[in-house]
C-alpha cells in the first residue's frame, strides 16, 4: 500500500521536474546538460557559465536589485522590461516632456539620461562554502575578503535547500546607468493592468540602457568623462523567430519561490493572507485611479506606485486561483503523510513533520499581523521630505492621500489581530474616536509639517523575520532537517533550490496550452492582435499613431513574418519555462544560446509555480525580440542602435 502510494506521488511531483520544472544553479548547470541537450540545446556547460573564460554569465546582469538585463552591444547597450525601467522613466516624465505617455529616444550617446541610485551587477563567480563555514569561518569574513578582490566588488553568502548548503556569489557593480530609449507606455504598457498575467498578450515590455565605466572600464561613479562598458560578452540576436517546440533557455535572478514548503503554508497564502492583501489593494487601487483619471499631473506621479500595487495584487489572485482549480494544498498533504509514515523508524526525521505543522499554527496569527500592518501602515508616505512638500503637484495629492490613509488605517484596525495591534496605533484611535479620525488627523499633520513614521518605533517580538514567506528561525531550523529527510527518501527527485534572487538557469520550450476545456492557446501573438485592441479612448489601449500607420501600410521592413498564412509582426510568445518575480527583463535564449525574446510575466494561473509547479498551465511570456527591433527602427525611428548590435 504504501509502495503504491509512493508512486502515485513520484507520478505527480517526479514527472514535472523532468518537464521543465526548476531553476539550476549556473555552476552546477553540468548536472542538467544531457536533458537541455535531448530536449534540443547545442552548446556546453562551460558556454553557460566559466570562470576562466567569458560565458553567457559575463552578458547578465542583476538589474537595480529587481530585475535581470543582458547586454546586446560591445558598446554596454543593455536591455531590460519597460515595467522594469519604469521608475526611471516617470522620473525623467514631466507633462511638458511625457516619456511615460510618448516614449524616450536618445538620438546620440549625449542624449542618454542618467540616473541616480540605478545600479546593474554582474556575477563574477560563485563558489559553494558549506565547508568553510562549518569549518568555522564566518559569512562575514568571506564576504569581506572577496568584496576586496576589485573594485565595486559586491559579495554575499547564500542558503539554499534551507541551509544545507551555502553558496558565495560575488558581483561588480556599476552605477552609472543611462536611459537609451523606452517606447511609449501604450506599447511598454500596453494593456494595462487589466491584460497583466493574462494570455493573448500584445506588451512591448521593453527599454533600453547603457552601462557606462571609467577609461579602465571599471565601475565609476557617474562622470560625463565615463565611457561606454565593454562587456566580456554580449548575446547575438536571432531574427530567425521561434515555433511551437523551440527549445528555450532563461538566465535570470529569480526571485523567490517556495516550493517545498508544507501545505500548512498553501494554505496560509490560498486562504488567508492573499484574500487580505487583495482586498487591501483593490482599495488603494480604487482611490489612485480615480485621482489619476482627474488630472494628468497625478497620473504621472502615481504611475508607478500604481503600476507596483497592481501588479501583485493580480498576481495574489491567479495565485489563488492556480492553488484551488489544482488541489494544490490536497497533494502536498498527501506527499507529507507520505514521507512521514517513510521516517517512522527514522529517529531524525520521525517528528519534523509534526514539529513544522505546530510551527506554523504558533506564527500564524504574529505572522498575519506583520503582513496586515506592512500592507496598511507601512505603505503609508507617513513622513513627507520638505522637498516633496515644495512640489507643485503635491497641493493637488492631497486628497488622495488623505483618503488613502482613511482607507489603511481603517483596514489595519479591521484586519489586525487586536493582541498584535500597535500601541500607538490604539492610543490615537481611542483619543479620537475611531481610525478614520485618527487617520485624517494624522494625514493632516505628515501634509502639513512632516512626521515621524509611526513603524520606526514597532518592535517585532513574534520571531518571525521574513517579508516574503511565513517563516521562523525555529522554522528554517526544521526545514533544514526536512529537505535534508526529502532527498534521501525521495531520491529520485530532481531537487533544486529555491529561488532567492541570485542567477539561475530555467530551460523548457515554446509551447500553448489547454485554457480550459476544448480552448487551446496558441503560443504567439501578433501586431494583428494589438490592432484588434487599439482603443483611442482608453490610455492603456490607445496606441501611437504611427503603429497604425504601419499596420495600414504593412510597412515592417526585414521584421515582417508570415504567421497565420499573412504578413504581419510577431509580438509575444510562451514558453514552458520556470520562472518568478525577478526574471522579469531575463534573456530568452535558442538552442544556439541568442536572444529571441525577453521575458516579462507568466500567465496568471502560472503564479501558482511559486509554490507549486504544473506544466500542464505553468507558461511565462516573453516579448519577441522581432517586435522590440521592429518598435526601435520603425516606431521610434532609433534604427541606428541596430548598427551596434549583432543581427542573425
Amino acid at each position: 500500500m504504501k509502495r503504491t502510494l509512493l508512486t502515485l506521488l513520484t507520478a505527480l511531483f517526479i514527472l514535472p521536474a523532468l518537464a521543465d520544472e526548476g531553476m539550476w544553479l549556473p555552476s552546477l548547470i553540468s548536472s542538467r546538460i544531457d536533458d537541455m541537450r535531448a530536449k534540443g540545446f547545442r552548446l556546453t556547460a562551460e558556454d553557460i557559465y566559466s570562470v576562466n573564460q567569458a560565458s553567457m554569465k559575463d552578458a547578465v546582469v542583476l538589474f537595480n536589485g529587481g530585475c535581470t538585463g543582458e547586454l546586446i552591444s560591445p558598446e554596454g547597450l543593455l536591455l531590460t522590461n519597460h515595467h522594469c525601467g519604469y521608475g526611471a522613466i516617470q522620473r525623467h516624465s514631466t507633462v511638458e516632456h511625457d516619456y511615460l505617455t510618448d516614449g524616450f529616444w536618445a538620438m546620440s550617446r549625449a542624449e542618454e539620461l542618467p540616473n541616480e541610485k540605478l545600479w546593474v551587477r554582474f556575477l563574477v563567480r560563485m563558489e559553494e562554502v558549506t565547508d568553510r563555514i562549518a569549518a568555522g569561518e564566518t559569512a562575514d569574513e568571506i564576504v569581506k575578503k572577496a568584496e576586496a578582490e576589485g573594485p565595486g566588488y559586491k559579495a554575499a553568502v547564500e542558503q539554499m535547500y534551507y541551509g544545507n548548503q551555502q553558496f558565495l556569489f560575488v558581483y561588480e557593480q556599476f552605477d552609472d546607468v543611462r536611459l537609451v530609449a523606452a517606447p511609449p507606455s501604450s506599447i511598454g504598457k500596453f494593456g494595462g493592468d487589466t491584460d497583466n498575467w493574462i494570455w493573448p498578450r500584445h506588451t512591448g515590455d521593453f527599454s533600453l540602457f547603457r552601462i557606462y565605466a571609467g577609461k579602465d572600464n571599471k565601475p565609476a561613479a557617474y562622470s560625463p568623462e565615463n565611457v561606454p562598458y565593454r562587456p566580456k560578452r554580449h548575446f547575438t540576436i536571432s531574427t530567425a523567430g521561434v515555433e511551437e517546440g523551440n527549445f528555450t533557455m532563461i538566465y535570470g535572478f529569480p526571485g523567490n519561490t517556495q516550493e517545498y514548503i508544507l501545505s500548512d503554508a498553501v494554505a496560509y497564502i490560498a486562504e488567508r493572507s492573499d484574500p487580505a492583501k487583495i482586498a487591501i489593494r483593490t482599495g488603494r487601487l480604487d482611490i489612485i485611479s480615480k485621482a489619476q483619471e482627474s488630472d494628468p499631473a497625478l497620473r504621472i506621479f502615481y504611475a508607478a506606485r500604481h503600476a507596483s500595487i497592481a501588479n501583485a495584487w493580480k498576481k495574489w489572485q491567479g495565485e489563488v486561483l492556480g492553488i484551488e482549480r489544482r488541489g494544490t494544498v490536497a497533494s502536498k498533504r498527501a506527499y507529507e503523510e507520505a514521507f512521514d509514515a517513510w521516517a517512522q523508524d527514522k529517529p531524525r526525521y520521525r517528528n519534523v513533520v509534526a514539529q513544522l505543522k505546530a510551527e506554523y499554527a504558533r506564527i500564524a496569527d504574529p505572522y498575519f499581523a506583520r503582513e496586515i500592518t506592512l500592507e496598511t501602515l507601512g505603505a503609508l508616505p507617513i513622513k513627507y521630505s520638505a522637498k516633496e512638500r515644495a512640489e507643485a503637484v503635491f497641493a493637488r495629492r492631497k486628497a488622495t492621500e488623505r483618503a488613502l490613509y482613511s482607507l489603511q488605517f481603517g483596514e489595519y484596525a479591521h484586519r489586525c489581530p487586536a493582541q498584535f495591534q500597535i500601541p500607538e496605533f490604539l492610543d490615537g484611535v481611542a483619543r479620537y474616536g475611531s481610525p478614520e479620525a485618527f487617520a485624517d488627523t494624522t494625514a493632516a499633520t505628515a501634509l502639513r509639517s512632516g512626521t515621524k513614521r509611526m513603524l520606526d518605533h514597532i518592535t517585532w517580538l513574534t520571531g518571525t523575520k521574513s517579508l516574503r514567506n511565513l517563516n521562523s528561525k525555529r522554522l528554517n531550523e526544521l526545514y533544514t532537517t526536512y529537505i535534508k529527510g526529502l532527498r534521501e527518501w525521495d531520491a529520485e527527485r530532481a531537487f533544486y533550490p529555491d529561488a532567492n534572487l541570485t542567477l539561475r538557469v530555467a530551460y523548457g520550450t515554446v509551447a500553448g496550452y489547454e485554457y480550459a476545456d476544448g480552448e487551446y492557446h496558441k503560443p504567439q501573438t501578433t501586431l494583428d492582435g494589438i490592432i484588434a485592441k487599439d482603443n483611442p479612448e482608453i490610455y492603456d489601449y490607445d496606441i501611437p499613431q504611427t503603429l497604425r500607420d504601419r499596420y495600414a501600410s504593412k510597412e515592417y521592413g526585414r521584421w515582417a513574418a508570415t504567421i497565420g498564412g499573412h504578413k504581419t509582426v510577431p509580438v509575444c510568445f510562451l514558453a514552458t519555462n520556470h520562472t518568478t518575480g525577478g526574471n522579469s527583463g531575463s534573456p530568452v535564449l535558442n538552442a544556439s544560446g541568442e536572444l529571441i525574446g525577453i521575458n516579462f510575466d507568466r500567465t496568471w494561473r502560472s503564479t501558482m509555480s511559486d509554490v507549486a509547479f504544473d506544466p500542464s498551465i505553468c507558461r511565462n511570456i516573453a516579448v519577441d525580440i522581432r517586435y522590440v527591433l521592429f518598435v526601435v527602427d520603425r516606431i521610434g525611428g532609433a534604427g541606428y542602435l541596430l548598427k551596434e548590435m549583432k543581427l542573425k
